[in-house]
């Protein structure tokens, strides 16, 4: 068997269950589980996309989700370049083993941090707001690490060149060494906002009040103790993945083209 015939086999194997999946949102509750299972709808519908929009306020999930998602992506964006910067350029033992510890973090589970980052939480009064989601999320050793090894490659005879032309240590970076690391920022705010917008654990710990939920949880809220209204909650879920899908058409070249999340986590 050729291995383009494989490829499209897998392709298709793939695809099948997203295909059936948007199809399935199409349809009225009476259609999902009828036998035997058809892929088309016989009666096309909007019901369960209209029904998830007003009975469950998703304007105001959507208004969360993009704030988390958008702060958060804006500010680790910043402060990992700031971190991978100083960690690339500023030579000292202190440095490296600062390094050396935020690169074990990776090695830890999210689930293991999450008790003491959430009494810090706590502690500071962010309980039960988006700010309460956006802080912790900040700081990611995965966009430390990609900035770090990037500005490695710039060359130090480059930095000493605007030293001596009289350019500071703030001016360097934002004059310098920001514009050269747009591939770098460009990747890292497509996965921060990825990561951001399909968060639901941490969302599920810091928040109470249904008028805060992000999108995740607003889909989780969907589904009933006893019963599950499964047109509204396909929608619903179509709904939510509308910005991923734009995100990955709009920067689908960048998303191609860069491996560097393999093996890295948030």
């Amino acid at each position: 068997m050729a291995p383009t015939t494989i490829v499209w086999i897998l392709a298709a194997a793939f695809l099948l269950p997203v295909l059936w999946f948007l199809l399935s949102s199409f349809k009225p509750g009476s259609e999902l589980f009828t036998w035997p299972l058809r892929p088309l709808p016989q009666d096309w519908t909007l019901a369960g996309f209209r029904t998830a929009w007003e009975r469950y306020d998703f304007q105001q999930y959507f208004v969360n989700t993009a704030v988390v998602a958008v702060v958060s992506t804006v500010f680790t964006v910043f402060v990992s370049a700031c971190t991978g910067f100083a960690l690339a350029k500023y030579r000292s033992r202190w440095v490296q083993a600062f390094f050396l510890c935020l690169l074990a973090t990776t090695m830890l589970p999210t689930e293991v941090i999450m008790p003491s980052t959430f009494s810090v939480i706590l502690g500071l009064g962010l309980y039960n707001s988006l700010a309460g989601i956006i802080i912790p999320s900040i700081i990611t050793a995965t966009g430390i690490f990609m900035f770090r090894q990037f500005f490695t490659t710039v060359p130090d005879e480059l930095l000493e060149a605007a030293r001596i032309d009289g350019a500071g240590e703030f001016r360097i970076f934002f004059r310098l060494m920001l514009p050269i690391a747009r591939p770098i920022i460009a990747v890292l705010a497509i996965f921060s906002f990825q990561w951001r917008w399909n968060d639901y654990i941490w969302p599920l710990l810091v928040l109470n009040d249904p008028k805060k939920y992000t999108l995740q949880l607003a889909l989780r809220s969907i589904v009933g103790a006893e019963n599950i209204d499964w047109s509204v909650l396909l929608g619903a879920s179509v709904i939510s993945l509308l910005p991923m899908v734009l995100l990955f058409l709009v920067f689908r070249r960048q998303i191609m083209n860069s491996d560097i999340n393999s093996g890295l986590k948030d």
